[in-house]
């Protein structure tokens, strides 16, 4: 009996689905199937396909033949390269990268909207009122910078001046 590997077609229109069967080479696409192989779904990014390596193998090895769209998912996934002993001939399959969990992504925008800006609304009003606060804050502050300079001046002539009155005094007892 003739066998073959074929692509049997699933889905709606304009999303095609595949499995790939082994049937035999007289029945018709969706005809009676022998084994399910796998499963090949072309709209994916990118495409996936799923094929039982092992029992691949095994119906290549019986003689089954693949169609060319089934040998080219063979060589895809590297099941071909297999079969003919061909060395360091992995296949070229792409694995589609793990989505993040809904409670990750949650968790992520959470931690956006703490760090993120205010529910508030800046007005023009608000804007102004901000800068002229901002700008009375920074005049106090040198303000107070000034005043702890003079007080420093001040506390330094006074320290100078009883040094020197000290001085005055320990020469007079010196002279005694």
């Amino acid at each position: 009996m003739a066998v073959k590997i074929k692509l049997q077609r699933l889905g709606k229109i304009r999303t095609p689905e595949y499995r790939v069967v082994v049937q035999d080479a007289r029945t018709k696409r969706s005809g009676k199937v022998i084994e399910n192989l796998g499963i090949y779904q072309p709209t994916q990014e990118p495409s996936l396909i799923q094929i039982d390596s092992e029992r691949a193998q095994y119906w290549l090895g019986v003689g089954a033949q693949p169609t060319e769209p089934v040998l080219a998912l063979l060589k895809i996934t590297g099941d071909w390269q297999k079969f003919k002993g061909i060395e360091g001939a992995e296949g070229t399959l792409k694995v589609a990268e793990e989505k993040k969990s809904k409670l990750d992504l949650f968790n992520e925008a959470l931690a956006e909207a703490a760090d993120g800006p205010t529910a508030e609304a800046i007005t023009e009003k608000k804007r102004k009122a901000k800068e002229e606060a901002e700008a009375k804050a920074a005049a106090e502050a040198a303000a107070a910078e000034e005043a702890a300079a003079k007080e420093a001046e001040e506390a330094e002539k006074a320290e100078a001046a009883e040094g020197e009155a000290s001085e005055g005094e320990a020469e007079a007892e010196s002279a005694e």
